[in-house]
């Protein structure tokens, strides 16, 4: 059983057609997952834009 890193939501997937690097969305939150590792399943946040460029200074 799979849960969304940022919602604990239980993802219902097919933990056998997903393929490492895949980006899904969690039905509940709508966070964008990237999948990390296969055996087992791994999701983690794809970070959003939010992030400061690099050089920038704020």
């Amino acid at each position: 059983m799979t849960h969304c890193p940022e919602c604990e939501a239980v993802l219902d997937m097919e933990e056998d057609d997903v393929e490492e690097g895949q980006t899904l969305n969690c039905p509940e939150c709508d966070a964008e997952l990237e999948v990390v590792s296969t055996n087992p399943v791994e999701l983690d946040v794809v970070s959003g834009g939010d992030e400061e460029e690099e050089g920038e200074d704020w």
